[in-house]
């Protein structure tokens, strides 16, 4: 079985503003994937899944469903309920919440985990996520 650390980010230039998700996802310390998208006016929030959504749907297509992966992620918010520790009030980020299950139970496992934004690898997410909100000015 494969296992997967997949690090993910979102940004928002205001809230909701210009945003964009990212990952990049690790296999045995290798790169082998990566992505980062520009979403349009969004909330911080909604990039903070998608950026999950998106790198698990890559993993889906390009690696398969045996796997173990590791998710890991700045934001508490997001984390917390996608783990159901948090009820999630937006109708908007249930849909995204409920999708975001969904491409879990794909999976031999998914761990998602909350780190500070410190993190090296939310960095290196955050820094590509900012390069290409700066494109879009």
């Amino acid at each position: 079985m494969r296992k997967l650390e997949i690090f993910t980010d979102g940004a928002a230039r205001g809230n909701p503003g210009k945003s964009a998700s990212g990952y990049i996802v690790y296999e045995g310390g290798k790169l082998i994937g990566k992505d980062f998208v520009f979403n349009g006016i969004q909330t911080n929030n909604f990039a903070e899944y998608t950026a999950m959504i998106k790198a698990l749907e890559w993993v889906l297509a390009n690696v398969g469903s045996d796997c173990e992966i590791r998710i890991t992620s700045d934001s508490e918010l997001v984390v917390k309920q996608a783990n159901g520790i948090y009820k999630v009030k937006s109708e908007k980020m249930r849909n995204l919440n409920e999708r975001l299950a969904k491409l879990r139970e794909s999976f031999a496992s998914v761990e998602l985990v909350n780190v500070p934004r410190e993190n090296p690898g939310i960095v290196k997410v955050d820094a590509a996520l900012n390069m290409l909100l700066d494109g879009m000015q």
